[in-house]
């Protein structure tokens, strides 16, 4: 696992080019832009190798390969693969990024934009794409890395129209969710993720998460909170949840050793709190996942 896992958001400053109305490249995992960001310019991500775990604000989730997510304006973000120690993915994502003002100078000129500037403005929480949207503007996003001239800007714009106006997409960080920017705020918050991150299988505390970091655990709940958008007890119950769920999805382990599996010991806890993150039991997330994948497969 590497150590760059959530920290205080650091800024990013996109260099832009002045013969380009928009930034597009591929990089792999790890590397030292793939980590606990933030930008003004609105995110397109596309994965295109490896399974690992999705933050973006105060969401935690799974991901694989054709995970196509979308990110608005100053929202921290980062993709981490599960690796094993050493292990590096090539190219394992294309990242477009693009300045939202450019769309409003556009609608000065072209009327038409007009419609795509408030759908825009909804991706401030971030969004996933499915199905069909997440299958074609994946394959939009590579075919724009071969591009040249206008025909790579006619493929970026028919590449914001379609997922501008899908409704396969499900909003990531919650609706009250608001980043903590602080440039300022202590790096050790690292260390603790990493701890969270190596460990929640097991046991964590609070206790022994705020004595990495130095403080007492009042001062420690506190700062936890503002840097992850979550209090700690629900950040690794989170984290648990959506470990259980890639289990569930993918094989067949019972659902009593998914519980111990992901760090609980006690079966009633595990379904409890599963329910309150999913809305639904774990055997029934195994059967929607079951029928989801075999109407995928059919069509």
């Amino acid at each position: 696992m590497t150590d760059v896992i959530r920290k205080s958001p650091h800024l990013e400053l996109v260099a832009s080019n002045p013969i380009e109305s928009f930034r597009w490249r591929m990089h792999d995992f790890p590397c030292n832009i793939a980590r606990w960001n933030y930008h003004p310019e609105y995110e397109i991500h596309l994965i295109r190798e490896s399974t690992g775990k999705a933050f973006v604000g105060d969401h935690i989730g799974e991901f694989g390969p054709g995970c196509l997510m979308a990110v608005g304006p100053n929202l921290p973000h980062n993709w981490v693969s599960d690796l094993a120690p050493g292990e590096i993915v090539r190219d394992r994502s294309v990242v477009l990024q693009f300045d939202p003002a450019q769309f409003a100078r556009a609608a000065e000129v072209f009327p038409e934009v007009t419609e795509i500037v408030p759908l825009l403005n909804d991706w401030h929480r971030g969004f996933q794409f499915h199905g069909e949207t997440a299958r074609h503007c994946a394959t939009l996003m590579e075919r724009i890395g071969k591009a040249q001239g206008f025909h790579r800007l006619l493929l970026f714009l028919d590449l914001i129209r379609r997922l501008a106006q899908s409704s396969e997409r499900t909003p990531l960080a919650s609706a009250d969710y608001v980043p903590s920017l602080d440039q300022d705020a202590p790096r050790i918050i690292q260390k603790v993720m990493s701890y969270i991150l190596e460990n929640f299988k097991d046991t964590v505390s609070l206790s022994e998460a705020a004595e990495i970091a130095g403080m007492s655990e009042s001062s420690f709940s506190r700062f936890f909170k503002k840097n992850s958008g979550n209090n700690f007890v629900d950040y690794v119950r989170k984290l648990r949840v959506s470990h259980a769920c890639k289990i569930l999805s993918e094989t067949d382990m019972p659902v009593t050793e998914v519980c111990f599996e992901v760090g609980y010991n006690n079966i009633s806890n595990f379904n409890r709190h599963f329910l309150a993150e999913r809305g639904i039991t774990p055997s029934k997330y195994r059967r929607t996942s079951a029928e989801k994948f075999s109407a995928e497969v059919s069509e």
